[in-house]
């Protein structure tokens, strides 16, 4: 199974360290910036890194050949559909809410101002809608009592994106195939940035 990772920051790093400790070949990172921290990871394990020619698009030529598996951990760009046509089986994303609901770049955010006692996070395969693709995988967590967005999220959410996506990745190289259930619009909510200087929105994007 080799991946093509684009990302950046934090989430970015550990998710490939998470892809390495488990074996899964990361033949190319693709990122915004190329002084991020996850273009320097990614070079000093000898990983290609590609710049972005657009810091919002990933366009098919920045997809390295022969990937199997496009992975997005904190990229704030859309994967176009050339580029996931260039992908074997296209590509997933994690997104840290119960998908359909809390789509957006503000999903923790949102999950605690709407005082959700549960909250959740979704690997999906990425589409023309952000957030919107099929389920591949889900769980949920507890939220507790008068904890912060930030604090939900290093607790437990990105956590949980870390496993979900290492369950999904390993699935897909032992049957060949990736799960997919349609997300239900009926129970679709949004959760657009709350303002400029929200923990969480600094560091997730609605690409995941």
């Amino acid at each position: 199974m080799k991946i093509t990772l684009a990302g950046s920051r934090h989430f970015g790093v550990e998710t490939l360290n998470m892809m390495r400790g488990h074996g899964i070949e990361v033949i190319r990172v693709v990122v915004a910036d190329g002084e991020d921290r996850l273009a320097g990871a990614a070079r000093a394990a000898g990983i290609e890194v590609v710049v972005q020619a657009k810091p919002k698009l990933i366009v098919a030529a920045e997809i390295a050949p022969g990937t199997d598996l496009i992975v997005t951990a904190h990229s704030h760009a859309l994967v176009s559909d050339g580029a996931l046509k260039a992908s074997k089986h296209g590509g997933i994303g994690y997104h840290p809410s119960l998908l359909p609901r809390h789509r957006g770049i503000a999903a923790v955010e949102w999950t605690i101002k709407e005082g959700d006692a549960i909250a959740g996070g979704t690997i999906y395969h990425l589409s023309e809608r952000l957030d919107a693709g099929a389920i591949a995988a889900q769980d949920w967590v507890f939220v507790k009592k008068n904890e912060t967005a930030r604090e939900l999220w290093e607790r437990a959410l990105a956590p949980l994106g870390l496993r979900l996506l290492a369950q999904v990745i390993d699935q897909a190289k032992t049957s060949g195939n990736l799960p997919s259930m349609p997300q239900d619009e009926q129970f679709a909510t949004h959760a657009p940035r709350l303002d400029k200087e929200t923990p969480h929105a600094a560091r997730k994007s609605a690409a995941s």
